[in-house]
């Protein structure tokens, strides 16, 4: 299996290219709006933040954005875009050995990274960003669902119910890369007997879990 770090330092300049589908437009449309009106006035901790294409979408209504990736190519093309002033920064880190930022942030939201979180670590994933937040804090994700003739098809499935796919880069190399498409059972499940106001959107493409943590 490909390491993602490596991987997304190599599709870095392409990555953005899965936002222009025609197909998924009305609903990214809905995603972007829905995110800034879950997120607004609140100081957000961004996990997986790529090239900032959604902390564009959530900064003008935040009180405050940190956002944090592992990869250095990536968070180039995050602070060159344009954001409201002293409004965003930005931090090099692991999603899995978070740094210690205070537990001053009131959300924290993690866009398409949830797939990429191997079934036997998600929960100890989840409780790890949760301590990372302050206590109480709203906790939002989205990510993909698998739609047939649209999704990169799955290539394989591992003994632990993990899902694959195969992605071919600009520069020809091709990468096995885990992708996971949770149902909405398991993303209540998944979002623990503890939390409250739960909410599981599903669209056709995305789906988003919304929650308070205990």
């Amino acid at each position: 299996m490909t390491d993602l770090v490596s991987y997304y330092a190599r599709r870095a300049q392409a990555y953005e290219r899965i936002y222009a589908r025609p197909e998924r437009q009305a609903e990214l449309g809905v995603l972007r709006r829905r995110l800034a009106e879950l997120l607004a006035g609140r100081r957000v901790l961004e996990l997986a933040c790529g090239t900032g294409w959604w902390t564009e979408a959530i900064a003008p209504r935040a009180a405050e954005v940190t956002a944090l990736d592992a990869s250095e190519a990536v968070l180039a093309i995050a602070r060159a875009k344009r954001y409201p002033p002293a409004r965003v920064s930005f931090a090099a880190g692991d999603c899995y050995a978070l740094p210690d930022f205070g537990r001053r942030h009131d959300a924290l939201l993690a866009a398409f990274w949830w797939s990429h979180v191997p079934l036997g670590q998600l929960d100890g994933f989840l409780r790890g960003a949760g301590r990372a937040a302050a206590p109480g804090a709203l906790h939002v994700f989205i990510d993909n669902c698998y739609v047939e003739g649209s999704s990169t098809a799955i290539s394989r499935r591992d003994a632990e119910g993990n899902t694959y796919q195969l992605r071919r880069l600009d520069d020809g190399s091709t990468h096995e890369v885990l992708k996971n498409f949770p149902g909405e059972a398991e993303l209540r499940t998944r979002a623990g007997r503890g939390a409250v106001d739960v909410v599981v959107e599903m669209s056709r493409h995305y789906w988003l879990l919304a929650y308070r943590a205990p």
